[in-house]
């Protein structure tokens, strides 16, 4: 790639914002097609020279010392907010942490925890990991890493990941307090690499019904979801649920080639279309896949973005599965990672998704106007998009058809073919507070470890059928929140009463029987879990419908349409 000597002589101005324009120029995004020729590159340098000789004014003459770095980092930052709401900039520091989550493991000491009370509660450690190697245990509590504290009610997680994070190799000491003992232990963890999944659920909802839950499309997502598929084809599957909800994206490639195993022939799965024809794609199916016969269902909701909507889109427009649940967020944007000489990163939006049948996923914006952007999801919950199917609005011009002739909407995400609404009826503001201070979950760790010898007499089968969390248990969980200054209404508790219920029991069986670095499953937890998910529990209702489809016997347009039960539930 090749670098413009006069930014590189120049070190206070290694971010200035037309260096990425420069450097994208001189390699990644080659053409004159893309900055439109000389003429443009001319407006550019002008751009640049303006602004060097503020910043160099600023550095040379400005009352105060300033920090210029810091001011470059806000300048980037603010320009972007005039492009679409998904450019964006991350700093040196920031730029860890935002790849982290699509990366396949990250380096650390190994651990579970709780914050709870102001303290960070050890909940399991990864077993042969480095905290197990150094004699962390699980309840023990962590008060203080290399001499700094960490307990109080302004430690926030990306503090504590700050300080229990590190390259591997490196070491921290920690101070834990042990159950039972009233000196703080010493102990020494030297990091190491800790594998993260993107696939939460995997099971066999029933004998012929298997479940993929996936949370986002990182590095191995595709690998996990191969080697899930073919285990739930050995159990028995004859049919499959790929949970999509709440997923926010990630690697298209992964995306694109989930849909690959499910989709027989040659067939598109998303086009991309940019400025000019560099960024230009269309990908298609191209190799035979583990399961390209039985029915499919995919659960999405407004939480559903970006790499979540291209196999949405695909399997939807193809006629391959029934899309189930709630429209999709609506991120159709692509956007290139550009690495910066100083560690920072641009993510540059190069493109837009477009489904097999022509539709743009990305819902409308206004450049430069993010506030009304992300005020979205508010403005669905207003108009009662949630809740009611009629209040989807359907621009009439924008009709596209799969490819056996059923009609689908555009104007911004993925509409489902079977609407379930949203059921708030025991979410309320007391159950909000018992999340919000992780209360559930530190009743339901303390009850395990309380009961562990009785618990794992059980099976976990055995457990879920006859194990009731009884009103003794609830009055204890109502002690633990008054400790930490919730004070919940009447007839709030009452509502949320039969969600806490199953959460507390939920918990419990994750503690007990869950090998929670065993491939990231929670399996046991969305077992337990099941009589509650109204979208799932409905969406297997549908399966003559999926059926048809995978035969390709596909029903009537208007059957298809029917949207499920209308009104709030």
């Amino acid at each position: 790639m090749k670098e413009n000597k006069e930014i590189k002589n120049h070190p206070t101005t290694v971010k200035l914002p037309i260096l990425v324009a420069l450097t994208l120029a001189g390699g990644i995004l080659v053409g004159a097609n893309f900055f439109g020729g000389k003429s443009r590159m001319n407006n550019i340098s002008k751009g640049y020279n303006k602004f060097r000789e503020v910043l160099s004014l600023i550095e040379t003459s400005y009352v105060d010392t300033v920090n210029t770095d810091t001011l470059v980092d806000y300048s980037i930052k603010k320009m972007l907010e005039k492009l679409d709401p998904h450019t964006l900039y991350f700093t040196t520091d920031e730029t860890s942490s935002a790849r982290a989550p699509l990366e396949s493991g990250y380096d650390g000491v190994g651990i579970e925890y709780n914050f709870f009370s102001d303290t960070i509660h050890v909940i399991s450690v990864i077993p042969g990991g480095p905290s197990d190697v150094a004699g962390l245990r699980s309840d023990d509590k962590i008060i203080k890493t290399d001499g700094v504290p960490v307990v109080g009610s302004k430690i926030t997680n990306s503090f504590i990941y700050s300080r229990l994070r590190g390259k591997r190799g490196s070491e921290v000491t920690i101070e834990v307090l042990r159950k039972g003992e009233k000196k703080l232990k010493m102990l020494t963890i030297t990091r190491d690499r800790i594998p993260s999944y993107s696939i939460t659920g995997s099971y066999m909802v029933d004998p012929q019904t298997g479940y993929i839950k996936v949370e986002r499309f990182s590095e191995n997502t595709f690998d996990e979801f191969k080697n899930h598929l073919s285990l739930l084809k050995t159990a028995g599957m004859k049919r499959l649920v790929i949970d999509l909800r709440g997923n926010p994206g990630g690697y298209k490639d992964r995306a694109e080639k989930m849909v690959d195993e499910l989709v027989a022939g040659e067939k598109l799965i998303v086009r991309t279309d940019g400025k000019g024809t560099q960024y230009d794609s269309e990908t298609y199916t191209k190799k035979e896949g583990i399961f390209e016969k039985g029915a499919v269902i995919v659960l999405m909701d407004e939480g559903s973005a970006s790499a979540a909507e291209i196999v949405a889109g695909a399997l939807q427009d193809n006629d391959r599965a029934l899309v189930v649940g709630r429209r999709s967020f609506g991120k159709g944007l692509v956007q290139m990672p550009v690495n910066l000489s100083d560690g920072s990163e641009l993510r540059l939006t190069i493109s837009r998704y477009y489904t097999p049948s022509g539709r743009s996923i990305q819902k409308p914006y206004s450049s430069g106007n993010d506030e009304d952007y992300e005020k979205d999801y508010e403005k669905r919950m207003k108009s009662g998009e949630f809740f009611v199917a009629d209040s989807i609005k359907f621009n009439e011009k924008s009709k596209y058809k799969t490819i056996g002739g059923r009609t689908v909407y555009g104007g911004g995400g993925i509409t489902p073919d079977v609407f379930i609404p949203r059921d708030t009826t025991m979410i309320t503001k007391f159950l909000n507070e018992l999340w919000a201070k992780n209360v559930i979950r530190e009743y339901a760790f303390n009850y395990s470890t309380e009961n562990r010898k009785a618990l794992e007499k059980l099976t976990f089968k055995d457990f879920n059928k006859l194990f009731v969390v009884n009103e003794a248990m609830m009055v204890e969980l109502l002690k633990l929140s008054k400790q930490v200054g919730i004070k919940g209404k009447d007839n709030e508790y009452a509502r949320s009463k039969p969600y806490i219920r199953y959460q507390i029991k939920a918990y419990i069986a994750r503690n007990i029987w869950q090998n929670k670095f065993n491939e990231g499953l929670n399996n046991e937890y969305f077992q337990v879990m099941l009589p509650l998910d109204e979208t799932l529990q409905k969406s297997l209702r549908y399966f003559d419908r999926a059926e048809k489809m995978a035969r390709g016997e596909l029903a009537l347009e208007k059957e298809i349409s029917h949207w499920g039960t209308k009104g709030k539930q």
